[in-house]
């Protein structure tokens, strides 16, 4: 092998010479016989055996084995590190000491999954208490709200830390991978009747709904308009102008409070505005899911263009992923009854 190499190393250094030595006689007959023509293959094998590419501009070590990341490098590094130690664990599925470093990693991670799926259940029950009341007959929706506003305080904050939620989700797609490994690694366990002593007790019947819950862009806002739905269609007592009404209410008054001067000096924080337009967004969202026609129609009882313009009148990445979870995770924004200037409002920039 070593005897190749060797051969191989002589080779390029004749072909180095010969060009070389060629360079100034290519030069002057080139510029009077356009029948010699250097391919850009031809050229750039010589840039690459001449060290020229590009002024010397590559000619520089990159240490593959023992390069450590400085101090600005290190937020990205130890980001991209997570995934590559699972690449370095699917690579290595015999090497005991990887897959344990890696299990190690992951299962602190499905223990903290598997808190916010519990707790997504517990705000799906939340929610349907709030609707009971808030859409009752005994009063208006409008009348709900205004009268019982510590209920409708509670309403916004689930539809706040909702959005919240699911913006971070969206951030962190890693999320899933790290669930799927979680559950190969325990299948596989299994068939070798080796113990997980993972202490989460994530079962297949667990991991198979947690694995549908975590697969949705927004997975509690979704959870959020099913719940609202089945609200709905399992109180059929209740008219559904009492659902949609409370919504579309929450969402004027928010839009009311963030384009009026007098009502947004009453905010003790600039945190209130933002937590009113996730709130405006989510109520959107829900209104959209249960009402036939949708929160975009001309008939809507819900000021789709105001709202728009409201969120746009604030910092691009402050809203960002609310104005994305209009185009997203709406049911008929793309219906045929939305006009264009509401669609051309929504486009992505």
């Amino acid at each position: 092998m070593f005897q190749i190499l060797h051969i191989i190393l002589i080779l390029i250094i004749i072909i180095i010479i010969m060009i070389k030595s060629l360079g100034k006689n290519l030069d002057v007959q080139n510029a009077f016989n356009p029948s010699i023509i250097v391919s850009p293959c031809m050229g750039n094998l010589i840039k690459v055996l001449t060290r020229d590419i590009d002024n010397n501009a590559g000619n520089f070590f990159l240490d593959f084995e023992n390069a450590q990341p400085s101090q600005s490098e290190t937020e990205v590094w130890e980001k991209v590190n997570q995934v590559l130690t699972e690449a370095k664990a699917i690579q290595n599925p015999n090497v005991e000491g990887v897959q344990e470093a890696a299990w190690a990693a992951v299962v602190p991670l499905v223990a903290k999954l598997k808190t916010f799926y519990e707790f997504s259940q517990k705000l799906e029950s939340s929610l349907r208490c709030l609707l009971d009341v808030l859409t009752s007959a005994d009063s208006t929706p409008t009348q709900h709200l205004e009268q019982k506003q510590a209920l409708a305080r509670q309403f916004a904050h689930i539809l706040h830390f909702t959005l919240r939620f699911d913006e971070l989700k969206m951030t962190n797609p890693a999320i899933q991978n790290d669930f799927s490994y979680y559950r190969r690694t325990i299948s596989r366990m299994r068939i070798n009747n080796m113990s997980s002593d993972s202490g989460s007790d994530v079962n297949n019947e667990l991991a198979n709904r947690m694995s549908l819950f975590y697969a949705s862009a927004t997975p509690m806002l979704k959870m959020l308009s099913d719940a609202t739905s089945k609200f709905v269609s399992d109180n059929p007592e209740v008219p559904i102008e009492n659902t949609t009404v409370c919504l579309s209410t929450m969402a004027c008054v928010c839009k009311v409070m963030l384009e009026t001067p007098e009502y947004r000096s009453r905010f003790a924080s600039e945190e209130t505005v933002l937590f009113c337009l996730r709130v405006m967004v989510g109520v959107i969202i829900l209104y959209d899911h249960v009402h036939p026609a949708g929160a975009f129609v001309k008939t809507s009882n819900i000021d789709m263009k105001g709202c728009i313009k409201v969120l746009k009148d604030q910092p691009p990445s402050s809203v960002e992923g609310l104005l994305n979870a209009l185009r997203y995770t709406t049911k008929h924004l793309n219906d045929e009854t939305t006009s264009k200037q509401i669609k051309n409002m929504l486009q992505a920039n």
